[in-house]
């Protein structure tokens, strides 16, 4: 738990601005933007326990080990924010700190059905954009109901309330040695990266959220756009979201 992490001037720090407003620094006090909660990192090797007395079959048979990794963890927290005031300058004014929007009681915080008028295409939903509204209606620019004291109030949710999508991932290797010779040998590998096919997603790219009933307002909102860099690859890691779908790689090796 933090009010900003990092001291705001790293990548995790999007979610860490100062408090707006003197006093209230307990609105920023939240889950580290990179708290996740519960992880596993898993590795398994086993020699398959196959022995056949035939030499022609048990050369081919004979010595393979099935060996894998897996990766599991909870979501990274995020915000929700109100879309920023743009009307006329008379409602919130709110200098370097963030607008949190509200929370809608007894309405689901999560929808994964995509919502007509709001899922664009080639996204997945991830956030019910009814269980949250702007102060500030996006439409008009000015705080929703007219501006006045009562209606241009900052939000009730906290920074980092919301949580993002678990992550999980595994690759599987085949593994058969071939003696040469007394110092040499053969090995050959079959390398399934993310063997499931699994698809995991980052952050929803649009948090501003919009007014209830309003479905113009709430276009994209909640959605996930883009997958996240696997831990590892065929081709490397670090390497963004290109990288995540299945890749099968076969490796011959001469070991001596």
């Amino acid at each position: 738990m933090d009010t900003v992490s990092n001291g705001g001037f790293l990548q995790f720090s999007a979610g860490g601005i100062l408090s707006p407003l003197p006093g209230d620094l307990a609105r920023d006090y939240g889950p580290c933007d990179y708290d996740i909660r519960h992880n596993l990192n898993a590795q398994y090797v086993y020699q398959l326990p196959v022995k056949v007395q035939n030499r022609l079959l048990g050369s081919a048979l004979n010595g393979w080990q099935v060996s894998g990794t897996v990766f599991w963890h909870s979501g990274i927290p995020f915000s929700v924010m109100s879309t920023p005031y743009s009307a006329n300058g008379n409602g919130i004014v709110n200098g370097s700190g963030p607008q949190f929007a509200s929370v809608v009681p007894g309405v689901p915080l999560y929808e994964h059905n995509p919502i007509p008028g709001v899922t664009q295409p080639g996204t997945v939903q991830w956030l019910n954009p009814d269980a949250f509204v702007s102060t500030v209606d996006p439409s008009t620019g000015a705080c929703s109901g007219g501006d006045s004291p009562k209606n241009c109030q900052f939000g009730n949710l906290g920074r980092n309330a919301l949580r993002g999508p678990n992550f999980a991932w595994s690759d599987f290797y085949l593994t058969k040695s071939f003696p040469l010779s007394e110092h040499v040998k053969l090995r050959f590998d079959t390398q399934f990266f993310n063997v499931f096919n699994h698809s995991n997603f980052g952050l929803p790219s649009m948090v501003l959220a919009g007014i209830p009933g309003k479905p113009a307002t709430q276009t994209g909102f909640g959605a996930l756009t883009y997958a996240t860099s696997p831990p590892t690859g065929l081709l490397g890691v670090g390497l963004g979201g290109d990288s995540t779908p299945r890749m099968i790689a076969f490796q011959l090796r001469l070991e001596f």
